[in-house]
């Protein structure tokens, strides 16, 4: 049991070591820097030399008592920077999937409306473009079909606006959401109600899979956490204009990356283990499709409650 414990908070510790320390000494260094630099000298390197080389002879840090305090406030500073990274990543995700946007307050509500109308009227015009090829493609003589890198062509673009058509403000919202509309267009599923009961009849091996898609759309979203706490570092230090920027640059190709896998191996564990559902509910063997899906919905959905009678 010792050794259990023992591992468990090595694991931990290294945990918090790689997610919360590194991260925010590198974030204490700059900030270190751009203070000593300021924008007039931003990328003097020899006056930060000297700078560092002047604390380091500083008789607060030369004792063991010195060195000890300077230690711990690096380590509280660094995993308080971690953690405000971490909230300001779990913020930047609920932006990033826009669940439930239609309750954001105003202005953000109003705002994330218009979003989706403007994509929603985009999406429309480059289907309705690609349905054109489409059926011109089917067209009796080959003279009057177009290039088939045109249908080509409109299919990514409709793919880079949204996959089905836009219900949230954001591509990787609407990239999860599309894994949701697919179920319930082919299967009669609804993905919120029946995850919760699929994910315990999946394997080890599955669930390890899912765990890290998600793993790594939460850290794409604090890397953007990080992008929001160099930000203001700019005001007295430009560099860490041009830095902040990288960092929402990586963040958003993060998250969409991570927001369609993630999409995509909730769709595929549902389309490949909806029957192994069915099976540990009684539910009579049949292919995947509506009738089995609605049979799972009806065994999973719970009655209204019962009104109590007027006294």
């Amino acid at each position: 049991m010792g050794g259990l414990l023992g591992e468990l908070g090595k694991k931990l510790a290294e945990r918090w070591l790689a997610l919360l320390v590194l991260p925010g000494a590198l974030y204490l260094a700059v900030t270190a820097a751009g203070h000593t630099l300021g924008h007039g000298a931003a990328l003097d390197l020899g006056r930060l030399t000297r700078a560092i080389s002047d604390a380091a002879r500083a008789p607060q840090v030369t004792t063991v008592g010195g060195q000890v305090v300077l230690l711990t406030a690096v380590l509280a500073g660094a995993a308080a920077a971690g953690l405000a990274a971490q909230c300001l990543g779990s913020a930047v995700e609920r932006v990033a999937l826009a669940t439930g946007w239609g309750a954001w307050p105003w202005p953000f509500g109003e705002l994330a409306e218009r979003c989706v109308a403007r994509r929603q009227r985009r999406w429309d015009a480059v289907r309705a473009e690609y349905e054109d090829l489409r059926l011109r493609e089917r067209a009796p003589r080959p003279t009057d079909r177009p290039n088939p890198r045109e249908r080509h062509r409109a299919a990514r673009k409709c793919e880079r606006i949204s996959v089905e058509r836009p219900e949230r403000p954001t591509w990787s919202g609407d990239r999860i959401h599309a894994a949701a509309i697919r179920l319930d267009r082919d299967a009669h599923v609804n993905l919120l109600a029946v995850w919760p009961h699929l994910w315990l009849v999946l394997s080890e091996e599955i669930r390890a899979e899912i765990g890290g898609a998600r793993a790594a759309l939460t850290r794409a979203a604090v890397l953007g956490g990080w992008s929001l706490l160099y930000l203001p570092l700019a005001w007295w230090w430009w560099p860490a204009a041009p830095l902040a920027m990288t960092l929402v640059v990586i963040s958003a190709r993060r998250l969409r990356t991570a927001s369609d896998t993630y999409a995509a191996l909730l769709e595929a564990s549902v389309r490949l283990h909806l029957t192994d559902l069915a099976d540990k509910l009684r539910i009579e063997e049949q292919p995947m499709g509506p009738p089995l899906g609605g049979a799972i919905m009806r065994r999973l959905s719970s009655p209204p409650p019962a009104s109590e009678p007027a006294s």
